[in-house]
């Protein structure tokens, strides 16, 4: 699913199945409108892959996999956001298997602007799996924008009703 970037200053934005890389493809897509950039869709799945792929015969039919898997996630992303791909933008599409943080900031470079999604996680979530935000915040050459996904109008924080936990409270 590898796609010829554009040249000149790119907008890369990664996608995933997340509402937090939605608001993301959102920003990115009027961003890419108001500066006249090419927009670059980026899914990377993070399928385990083998060090050496030709030592397993399974592995070229898991990686073919995934990567028809990327398309099909960014197509999935468009279509939800605005309607398929915006006629009026030059896009492309790019599939990787791998690590994600590692694989935007190798795509990206100066003068690109390089837009993720960060969403709210869990404890067990930011213990066992790296941000990819944080990742590419601190190794990117490039200018990066992390679109926070806004929250629930039912959420404490929102409402300002913030309240302590149970577990900072003071007890007298």
């Amino acid at each position: 699913m590898e796609q010829d970037l554009p040249g000149g200053a790119r907008l890369i934005v990664g996608v995933d199945e997340s509402p937090a890389s939605r608001w993301a493809l959102a920003w990115a897509i009027g961003a890419a409108r108001l500066h006249r950039m090419a927009l670059v869709a980026v899914h990377v799945s993070r399928a385990p892959v083998h060090p050496f792929p030709e030592a397993l015969p399974v592995q070229h039919a898991v990686r073919a996999g995934e990567e028809a898997r990327c398309a099909d996630v960014i197509t999935a992303a468009f279509e939800d956001v605005a309607g398929g791909v915006p006629d009026d933008l030059t896009t492309a599409a790019i599939g990787r298997v791998g690590d994600p943080g590692y694989h935007l900031v190798d795509l990206a470079r100066e003068g690109d602007l390089l837009v993720l999604g960060r969403g709210r996680r869990g404890l067990f979530s930011r213990i066992f799996l790296p941000s990819t935000s944080m990742y590419c915040a601190r190794h990117a050459r490039t200018t990066v924008v992390i679109v926070q996904q806004p929250a629930a109008p039912d959420d404490p924080e929102l409402s300002g009703d913030r309240g302590r936990r149970s577990w900072g409270r003071r007890h007298p």
